[in-house]
């Protein structure tokens, strides 16, 4: 499903014909003028294919597909603050973390905390 102001890829292991590995998704958060300045991304791994890499690729590539297909200037990313797993894969698809939302997301009965992460467009 590929738009503009959001859309969703599979991912796949191996060379794109591989296990159906999980979803990468983004939508359109820019505020003020202009559409598809800033997104953000989000990804779901089905357990067997968590811990090996494969987020971290998928979000690259998911980047690389945003900053060459739209005029994105930010890609933004949120974890929560217990989630090391999916921090390490930000980290090394290129995002940088920029800060934690105290009690943003209420989930399983209690309030949690996020991690902000970033990318912003170079040259």
């Amino acid at each position: 499903w590929l738009g503009l102001e959001h859309g969703e890829l599979a991912v796949a292991r191996g060379d794109g014909d591989g296990p159906l590995a999980g979803i990468v998704s983004w939508k359109d958060r820019t505020h003020g003028i202009g559409k598809a300045l800033v997104f953000e991304i989000g990804i779901v791994l089905l357990p067997e294919h968590r811990g090996q890499g494969v987020g971290a690729v998928a979000q690259r590539l998911l980047v690389e597909y945003l900053l060459t297909h739209t005029p994105a200037h930010r890609i933004e990313a949120f974890t929560e603050v217990d989630n090391v797993r999916e921090q390490r894969a930000l980290e090394k698809a290129g995002f940088e973390k920029e800060g934690v939302l105290r009690d943003v997301v209420f989930r399983g009965g209690q309030w949690r905390s996020s991690c902000v992460y970033s990318l912003i467009r170079s040259g």
